[in-house]
């Protein structure tokens, strides 16, 4: 008797268990695959994998270093001569200012300090990209207009986060991420008193803009990307290709305003 009503009892609930479940009907499925395809494409975009990396910078300094000690600042967008500049992170400490900017990249990495541009290595295929140091200098001459300090106070640091590889000999202040505060801590010269550290962290927080203005700078770096602007005349920049010269057939950017403005600008 028992086991006739444990078999029941168990015929009932496999009855119910089967019954519950019902597979996506056809109609729905392809509503699914627009879903996960769209949920691929945000994961696997340029940007968020970059926010994603800047977040890991941000973790592992944000546990591993005194908080009284280094005050850290990210995300910071702040005006210039110019226009804005973005930075991704600013450590400041009595050993200094450090103005951080990161990198998201797999592959071979290959450069060097003087270089215009670095090469990306991935899959058999090269990619040039801009040198990371130049791009950073400008960052840092930001803060420095910014905060009454002298240069030596300043440290440039560029971090690679992804599975790279550098191919060539980096500068010191070119690290991976798993280095960054190994490096920051061997800086132990005081070069800033309590003082100067606060102020310095005060200035940069009331120099800050808006959300906003970053949303607008990200915005103007993207068309920059597509369209570049004329460094001398603000106007739009045209791709042209070489006539004569030494490099015939090669393409470069050229102002539009030409040939009253004659600024250039490398395409590669």
């Amino acid at each position: 008797m028992v086991n006739a009503a444990c078999s029941t009892t168990g015929v009932m609930w496999l009855s119910l268990t089967t019954t519950s479940i019902e597979l996506p009907s056809e109609a729905l499925l392809p509503w699914l695959v627009l879903a996960f395809l769209v949920v691929a494409f945000v994961l696997g975009s340029a940007r968020l994998k970059g926010a994603f990396g800047e977040f890991r910078v941000k973790a592992a300094t944000g546990l591993r270093l005194d908080g009284q000690e280094y005050r850290s600042l990210h995300n910071l967008t702040l005006p210039t001569r110019d226009g804005t500049t973005q930075i991704d992170h600013v450590i400041v400490s009595r050993f200094g200012v450090f103005v951080i900017e990161t990198k998201r990249m797999k592959g071979w990495i290959f450069g060097d300090e003087r270089s215009r541009k670095w090469t990306q290595s991935i899959f058999g295929n090269n990619y040039r990209f801009q040198n990371p140091l130049r791009q950073n200098y400008k960052h840092l001459k930001a803060v420095e207009e910014l905060v009454d300090l002298g240069p030596r106070c300043f440290h440039s640091v560029v971090v690679f986060v992804g599975r790279c590889r550098f191919k060539t000999t980096m500068p010191p202040n070119v690290i991976k991420r798993r280095q960054l505060v190994r490096y920051i801590r061997s800086k132990t010269v005081v070069l800033l008193s309590d003082e100067q550290v606060l102020d310095a962290v005060r200035i940069l927080k009331g120099s800050r803009l808006s959300k906003r203005a970053s949303r607008r700078h990200l915005r103007n770096l993207r068309r920059n990307e597509r369209d570049p602007i004329c460094p001398r005349c603000g106007k739009t920049m045209v791709l042209r290709t070489a006539r004569r010269g030494p490099h015939p057939g090669s393409q470069f950017w050229g102002c539009s305003g030409y040939p009253r403005c004659r600024a250039t600008r490398d395409a590669g």
